[in-house]
């Protein structure tokens, strides 16, 4: 049976919480420079070796991978941080 708000304890650790959410934060960031920056402009040249659906790598990286990407972080981001929402017994 599920808790009502009344029977949820508080926040155990606000601390750990926001240290635990900022890390999430930064490593999704990371990820989105990296995919975004990296593989459309840096690496490209590399990538361009390889093609996707008669694209070059790069190119296809750049103009639609990238934002892909992001579409899947910010479901994993949401997912992540109910996740952690649990464990840190935040209330919404």
């Amino acid at each position: 049976m599920p808790e009502t708000p009344e029977q949820t304890p508080a926040l155990t650790d606000g601390k750990a919480y926001w240290k635990a959410t900022i890390r999430l934060t930064v490593s999704l960031l990371a990820i989105w420079f990296i995919v975004s920056y990296g593989a459309g402009i840096l690496f490209r040249d590399f990538l361009d070796q390889f093609s996707i659906g008669g694209a070059p790598l790069g190119f296809w990286f750049a103009q639609q991978g990238a934002i892909y990407v992001f579409v899947a972080l910010i479901f994993y981001y949401c997912r992540a941080m109910a996740k952690l929402e649990r464990k840190y017994r935040v209330r919404g």
